[in-house]
């Protein structure tokens, strides 16, 4: 009998929605928190610039509500925006109750005693970080809180294969329930069955569908696949947002120039040095990642050149070492001294604006399953992200979530006997070729068909590739055993059909989606999110 572990709340994830969700959770109840690697495994380490809200008596709740409206291109959930933006300021507080180290002015005062920031898009300063390792800081002080509560189990190295929902294994009409989960033990080579009260998943995005990301390489979108399989709506997919300036470098492979970089006043060139972002919007470097990541795109294609220029230099060698170290120092690893040289950069997959379809307290259309986090689609970001919110966004759904349950309670769920995990006939995976080819090949057509600049004709070429590489990884899969490459490949996979089969419903170009076949925002009808299930 393969082993089964039960628990009241299950957590799969470990960045910032998964780790607060679990601290909040586990002051009233039992939590279990699987991660797919170590606790540091995710895209919240690797956020540099920090967490938006209005935290100086200059800003406003106001400006920000409508910067994130401005950035989201009509498909914000003007109802979510200004509650996100509201409760912000509170969890940032209880951010630095927990002994996040937030990076203080140095001529600070009691309204204002931390160091802000402006990032494209935002009206005012209002990003508090860490220097320019918001993320990595911000994990250390969740990990630690967590670790220590004695309500709170967490695993490493375990990847979660599947949802167990009534809907297959006990079929209610109009009710389909999440029971738990398959998960893959990778240390052990088994598969557990952890079954729960809810299921909650904080898994991250699918940056690595793309060629290009600053995802590290566990962002292949296996909560929003596993969710969708389990019968989730999904949202908005079509919206990947592109960050304009990852390091272009053989070595350092997504990392990322902070967009603080520009708000501290870096500018963007062309092969011949030449400012050009004036072309193309009036806030220059400063505007929407959308405007400057096609701007960006462009440049390269006139250029031939595979990168542009992001020019630091007029901001000082003391204020480039002490507002970004982290950068000072990974970009003199490359060869690059970005206190006299130019840094090449370029466009990549950046955060989804997409996701599971979530109402205001996070719950996916499965009864007791929840999405937080960049996994979700809550109608915050509409179709472009505003800087810096995407944290913000993770803390304040996280309160959401754990005030839902602890206050409102969860639907019964049935008695349900799930049956073990059964491999008889499968074979070892022999040939990892054969799934790193189907990787490679995935998020190269991704790239190329589906990238930052699309036409109808790219997006059906893409759809059937696609549509024939899954068909082959479903024979794939149910005849080889489970391992973690063959996993990974498979969530891919779906998530580029979904994210293709988005971007086909939608007629129009918004925000971050650019379809050179429909130029112009549909301004007919009410701007609608795009469902798909």
């Amino acid at each position: 009998m393969a082993l089964t572990i039960e628990t009241e709340h299950l957590i799969i994830g470990s960045g910032i929605a998964g780790l607060m969700l679990a601290h909040k959770l586990g002051q009233f109840s039992k939590v279990t928190v699987i991660a797919k690697g170590s606790l540091l495994d995710n895209n919240t380490r690797y956020a540099q610039g920090g967490i938006a809200s209005v935290m100086g008596p200059e800003d406003s709740f106001e400006q920000h509500i409508e910067d994130t409206l401005e950035a989201g291109a009509g498909l914000c959930h003007r109802d979510i925006v200004r509650m996100v933006v509201e409760k912000g300021p509170a969890l940032i507080n209880e951010l630095i109750e927990l002994g996040v180290d937030f990076t203080r002015a140095k001529d600070g005062t009691l309204d204002q005693p931390y160091h802000l920031t402006r990032e494209g898009g935002h009206s005012a300063r209002r990003i508090i970080h860490a220097h320019d390792l918001t993320g990595q800081e911000v994990l250390r002080a969740l990990i630690e809180a967590v670790t220590h509560n004695p309500n709170i189990q967490v695993f490493d190295g375990m990847f979660a294969v599947d949802l167990l929902t009534t809907d297959k294994y006990r079929p209610q009409f109009g009710s389909n329930s999440c029971l738990g989960a398959y998960v893959f033990d990778n240390k052990h080579n088994q598969i557990i069955q952890f079954r729960a009260q809810a299921t909650f998943l904080c898994t991250g995005g699918h940056g690595k569908v793309y060629l290009y990301t600053s995802n590290p390489d566990v962002a292949t979108g296996d909560g929003l696949s596993m969710g969708w399989r389990a019968g989730c709506k999904v949202a908005n997919l079509e919206f990947m947002q592109f960050h304009p300036t990852c390091l272009y470098s053989q070595k350092a492979k997504n990392f990322l120039i902070s967009e603080a970089v520009r708000g501290e006043g870096a500018v963007l060139k062309d092969a011949q040095g030449q400012p050009f972002m004036h072309k193309y919007s009036p806030l220059e470097s400063l505007a929407p990642r959308d405007v400057v990541a096609r701007a960006v795109d462009r440049e390269i294609k006139k250029s031939g050149l595979p990168f542009v220029y992001l020019d630091a230099r007029s901001l000082g060698a003391e204020k480039i070492r002490s507002h970004f170290p982290n950068i000072h120092k990974v970009c003199l690893e490359q060869g690059i001294d970005m206190t006299k040289e130019m840094i090449p950069v370029v466009p990549a997959a950046h955060f989804s604006c997409g996701g599971l379809a979530t109402d205001s307290w996070g719950r996916t259309t499965v009864n007791n399953l929840y999405a937080v986090g960049e996994v979700a689609c809550t109608g915050l970001h509409g179709a472009n992200r505003l800087a810096s919110n995407s944290l913000l966004e993770a803390l304040v759904f996280s309160d959401r979530v754990s005030h839902h349950v602890q206050n409102f309670g969860l639907p019964p769920l049935p008695e349900t006997k799930v049956p073990d995990w059964n491999s008889a006939g499968t074979i070892p995976t022999d040939e990892l070729v054969v799934l790193t080819h189907t990787w490679d090949e995935i998020r190269r057509i991704m790239w190329n068909y589906v990238g930052i600049v699309r036409t109808e004709k790219r997006l059906q070429r893409a759809f059937d590739k696609i549509n024939a590489i899954r068909n082959e990884l479903q024979s794939y899969y149910w005849e080889h055993q489970i391992d973690t490459s063959l996993l990974e490949v498979r969530n891919l996979a779906d998530v580029a059909f979904l994210t293709i089969r988005c971007a086909m419903k939608r007629k129009e170009s918004r925000g971050i989606h650019y379809n050179l076949d429909y130029l112009e925002i549909d301004n007919t009808q009410e701007p609608l999110d795009t469902l798909i299930w």
